[in-house]
């Protein structure tokens, strides 16, 4: 099986023949994992994965949707579907103990501003990390724009819940960084 995987063989073309499938879905599921990769990766580093567990979750999150696809599943939102999906990864791993990335702080152009930044960027790191787990993901998915209703789905909270979260995180946010 191995001589069917040439130079040009893509990642989902791997994971697929990795896990024993074949592709005909190849083409839209590629296209939807080139423009979407990044996004989820970002989530879920956000959620503390670190980056090569990130990238991990990311690539399980688009081979479960490309088996979805295959095995008939109907997604009407695909985007949705792969946040939630990556969101359980990352709930699982961190269940099962795995290891918690924390995110390192930008450089800034000179030593003054960098302090400044430095100082600001841990003042809200702080501020995020003393939110609920649920408040942090509900900002998250709100700032990569999704609506409450898609935040409850990916959630599964009810959507009045996740107005509930987003206006508590910004209360306390709001306080920590102005007060």
């Amino acid at each position: 099986m191995a001589s069917h995987l040439g130079q040009n063989t893509s990642v989902l073309d791997m994971l697929a023949w990795s896990k024993g499938i074949v592709s005909d879905l190849h083409a839209s599921v590629e296209q939807l994992f080139f423009e979407r990769r990044e996004e989820i990766y970002i989530y879920l580093v956000s959620r503390g994965a670190p980056p090569e567990d990130a990238q991990d979750m990311t690539q399980e999150s688009f081979l479960k949707f490309y088996v979805a696809l295959r095995e008939g599943q109907r997604i009407e939102n695909p985007r949705a579907w792969l946040y939630t999906v990556a969101h359980n990864l990352a709930t699982n791993a961190r269940l099962r103990g795995a290891r918690v990335f924390e995110i390192s702080e930008v450089a800034a152009e000179n030593p003054e501003s960098l302090v400044l930044a430095s100082e600001r960027t841990e003042q809200l790191r702080l501020a995020i990390g003393n939110l609920s787990p649920q408040q942090r993901s509900c900002l998250h998915l709100r700032a990569e724009g999704f609506r409450y209703r898609e935040i409850a789905g990916i959630l599964e909270i009810n959507p009045s819940t996740v107005g509930e979260f987003l206006q508590r995180a910004v209360k306390r946010l709001r306080k920590v960084l102005y007060e």
